[in-house]
């Protein structure tokens, strides 16, 4: 197997291949601190219900988003990830930057929509729509991690293929993913969960 730096086909055969759990977790910091600022800035305006009511009702959109996040689809990627064939020897691992990049690529308008909705619901539930955010962010991290679970229980990282990604890189288990691939737990520059490798972030 082959690391690559940029996104691209692996050659003789072999498929470009992103590991899941980076993409998973790709949306994590941008929602996150999207949703810090909107709820920091959506705090200020008094709103139609007040503050108290805003900031309760925010919180309480954070701990669904939380817990909800990290159960959506979790069947799908069990089923895949049990199914998931050895990746073979002309197959290209993307790096972990350039997949977080071609995530947040595809997203950024849905980011901006997302924060300016955010911002303009604090007219009504002031800092609820920023605490959403935060809430969407924060069940991206707890899902990855639960995938990096998976992968240290079975000493296998996950991959897909980048071409099934679909256009804005960020559907791991969609209808075009069709199976995974597996390599060992040291492959690429990700540990489990798509965190950066120790190593990796001191080099």
């Amino acid at each position: 197997m082959a690391r690559a730096g940029r996104e691209g086909r692996g050659g003789r055969g072999g498929r470009g291949l992103a590991r899941v759990a980076v993409v998973v977790r790709a949306g994590a910091a941008p929602l996150w601190w999207s949703g810090v600022v909107a709820a920091g800035i959506g705090v200020l305006p008094p709103g139609l219900t007040g503050r108290r009511t805003g900031v309760l009702a925010g919180a309480a959109l954070f701990l669904v988003a939380a817990a909800a996040v990290p159960l959506a689809r979790r069947g799908r990627y069990d089923v895949l990830a049990r199914g998931a064939a050895r990746a073979g020897k002309y197959d290209v691992l993307q790096d972990r930057a350039v997949t977080v990049r071609v995530w947040r690529r595809g997203h950024r308008w849905w980011l901006l929509l997302a924060l300016a909705l955010a911002l303009g619901s604090a007219f009504v539930l002031p800092a609820a729509g920023g605490l959403l955010l935060a809430g969407l962010g924060t069940g991206l991290r707890l899902k990855a991690a639960w995938i990096g679970r998976r992968e240290r229980a079975g000493q296998t990282l996950l991959w897909v293929r980048v071409d099934r990604l679909g256009p804005r890189g960020g559907n791991p288990v969609g209808k075009a993913v069709t199976g995974l691939r597996g390599t060992g737990i040291a492959a690429g520059d990700a540990a489990p969960g798509g965190t950066r490798r120790r190593t990796a972030a001191l080099a």
